[in-house]
């Protein structure tokens, strides 16, 4: 009894140390809470321009919702009447999209900043992990929402998807071998993609990963509040200002600024103006399927790795990513600032190379012309 009760203290005094919720006051939250300056102060603005495109996404994604239909003989019907017939509709859609990219954009330099800045340090480990879920989550919610539109581009790429993770199972040991193929069945609802896959998709997009996001959100922010920013640097800074008003203010000047810009952009430019295939065609079980077809940008990452080296490869290294993302905080506990730059910078190299330039590099090794 006196070990478990032991182990019960632990527990407790781990998350209240995480949790310090006897700080939950005006005096701690806003009147004496201080923003450092230092050169890499402006990080400190990403987490918020990532929450201000996902309020961008919830307020268009709710409008989206009074038009589009989630039936496999209407979806692409509903989305080209929100395109081409309603009032406002195409602007939307484009700020909606527009918005998606730019969030995932804004989450990945959170992620990489973050990351230089050692903020995931004690007693913040709780704040890092719960961001890194929230990274998981962003992903879905493109994976998720790519599908909605059901055209013959979703569509296959979907397919494409679904595969991969059913392919999992080969290198899965005994009854686990099985697990991927039970999860493709899940998120697929038939033999094939049709009603019950758009269904699902459906849900998870618009019920499911909100009520998650919701949730996990709320645990990062009030982790951010409770125990501040973070030093950032190695030398402690010896400037602050006040995150209220100033910081705040400072935040919502940068918000009205990107907005005009966003706004201007899903004005004048189609999100789908830079693909081969504009709104395509409706999908259709009989017709072929599309040639260079790829997943949205923002899966680059992994979908060139894929197509140039053995799927066991990647598997295993994106296995290492994952686990090492979720236990940076006790891997990376006495790694200096300056080391800790230096692999956000590499790593913000690869995804950078990858995204502009996969393509080029994936002709190159294979002799494509």
């Amino acid at each position: 009894m006196m070990r478990i009760g032991a182990i019960v203290d632990q527990v407790t005094g781990f998350i209240a140390e995480r949790l310090p919720l006897d700080k939950m006051s005006y005096k701690s939250l806003v009147a004496k809470k201080e923003v450092p300056l230092h050169r890499m102060s402006w990080a400190y603005y990403m987490g918020g321009l990532t929450m201000f495109f996902l309020l961008i996404q919830v307020v268009t994604g709710l409008m989206l919702l009074f038009y589009y239909k989630p039936t496999v003989s209407e979806a692409h019907a509903s989305v080209e009447l929100i395109t081409e017939h309603v009032t406002g509709g195409a602007l939307i859609r484009n700020l909606h999209a527009w918005s998606s990219s730019f969030m995932i954009a804004c989450v990945l330099v959170h992620m990489l900043t973050t990351f230089a800045m050692k903020a995931f340090d004690k007693p913040r480990e709780l704040t890092w992990i719960t961001g890194v879920l929230l990274l998981f989550i962003t992903f879905g919610f493109g994976f998720t929402g790519y599908l909605l539109p059901w055209n013959q581009i979703a569509v296959n790429a979907t397919k494409v998807g679904l595969q991969s993770v059913e392919e999992l199972g080969h290198y899965l040991p005994g009854q686990m071998s099985k697990w991927p193929t039970l999860l493709r069945e899940t998120f697929q609802g038939e033999a094939s993609i049709g009603q019950s896959t758009l269904s699902r998709f459906y849900v998870l997009h618009v019920v499911i990963l909100p009520l998650v996001l919701a949730g996990t959100l709320s645990i990062h922010l009030l982790s951010v509040q409770l125990h501040g920013m973070s030093q950032g640097v190695d030398e402690k800074p010896t400037r602050f200002e006040r995150f209220f008003p100033f910081f705040i203010l400072k935040d919502f000047k940068l918000w009205g600024a990107i907005f005009l810009g966003v706004f201007i952009v899903a004005l004048c430019l189609p999100f789908e103006a830079f693909f081969a295939f504009p709104l395509a065609e409706p999908f259709n079980a009989l017709g072929s399927t599309p040639e260079g077809i790829k997943p949205e940008w923002y899966f680059y990452f992994v979908y060139y790795p894929l197509e140039l080296l053995p799927f066991w490869v990647v598997l295993l290294s994106m296995t290492v990513v994952k686990a090492g993302l979720f236990l940076t905080p006790w891997i990376f506990r006495g790694t200096s600032r300056r080391t800790l730059r230096l692999l956000a910078i590499a790593a913000a190299t690869y995804l950078i190379v990858i995204t502009l330039f996969g393509q080029d590099i994936y002709n190159a090794v294979k002799g494509v012309k």
